[in-house]
């Protein structure tokens, strides 16, 4: 049996996707005769020669994404020159879209894996706040970047789903007079704690509104308006005690919410 044919994958990041899109060619050939050896973050042209006297003393052949262009050029060239195939992997989209565009582009490697780590960190934010909405479970209190605490129907859920799409993790607890907060709520930083304020009347409307969308009457004391100050006395008390900020929701779209405590926490928070 002759030698296995060897795939050196050549990458200035760390080369999943040449891999791939490599491992999805051979497929096609009975992949699993072929080796594949990865190279990544191949940025100096020293690491080119390595790569192309690897590949010439294994008989093998490079599949490559480099996105500077003296980079690939040189490959490209080096290759050539080595009587080695070599093939450029990302390189011909990327110019057949700067030429579709018209737009120049960055140059910068990496930038796949930036958007992966991206998408994931929002997807386990948005998880978060589903397990963690409505004081479901106040261990997710010390472990959220974000607490969001009010009484029912201030918005708290849309607001945690609208920052959980920004990548924070975000609480929400709901403020019942009659049930004691969670401890939890009381070991938080201040700084990550915001209390949602709204006037009698308005949080009226929008359970008396709420209750007939369900079917029911809005006579219940859920909608009745001594009922409400009574909750909002007792959310201030609360917010005092935790010396948080409070933001006045009446008014106020979920987005520009989000915006009031978006700007706060990243003065505070420029990590994150």
């Amino acid at each position: 049996m002759g030698k296995m044919p060897i795939i050196y994958v050549v990458s200035d990041s760390v080369g999943e996707t040449a891999e791939l899109v490599t491992k999805a060619a051979t497929s096609q050939f009975n992949g699993g005769d072929v080796i594949i050896k990865r190279f990544p973050y191949v940025e100096e042209l020293t690491h080119i020669d390595e790569v192309i006297s690897l590949a010439k003393l294994d008989n093998g052949m490079i599949a490559y994404t480099l996105v500077k262009p003296e980079i690939r050029q040189y490959m490209n060239v080096s290759a050539q020159d080595a009587g080695i195939y070599a093939c450029d992997i990302i390189g011909p989209l990327m110019d057949q879209i700067q030429t579709f565009c018209g737009t120049e582009p960055l140059y910068e490697p990496g930038l796949v894996r930036k958007l992966d780590e991206d998408y994931f960190k929002k997807i386990e934010a948005i998880e978060f706040a589903v397990k963690y909405d409505d004081g479901r479970d106040p261990r997710g209190i010390l472990k959220a970047d974000i607490v969001l605490v009010g009484v029912s129907r201030t918005s708290k859920t849309p607001l945690s789903q609208y920052l959980a799409h920004k990548r924070l993790k975000v609480a929400n607890v709901p403020l019942v007079p009659e049930v004691d907060p969670p401890e939890e709520l009381f070991l938080v930083q201040p700084e990550k704690c915001y209390g949602l304020k709204i006037s009698p009347e308005k949080l009226n409307n929008i359970r008396r509104e709420r209750l007939i969308s369900l079917g029911l009457s809005d006579n219940a004391s859920y909608a009745n308006i001594e009922r409400i100050k009574n909750e909002i006395n007792y959310f201030e008390n609360i917010v005092n005690r935790l010396q948080c900020p409070v933001i006045d929701v009446t008014n106020k779209a979920v987005e520009e919410t989000a915006n009031v405590i978006l700007n706060h926490y990243r003065k505070r928070f420029p990590a994150t």
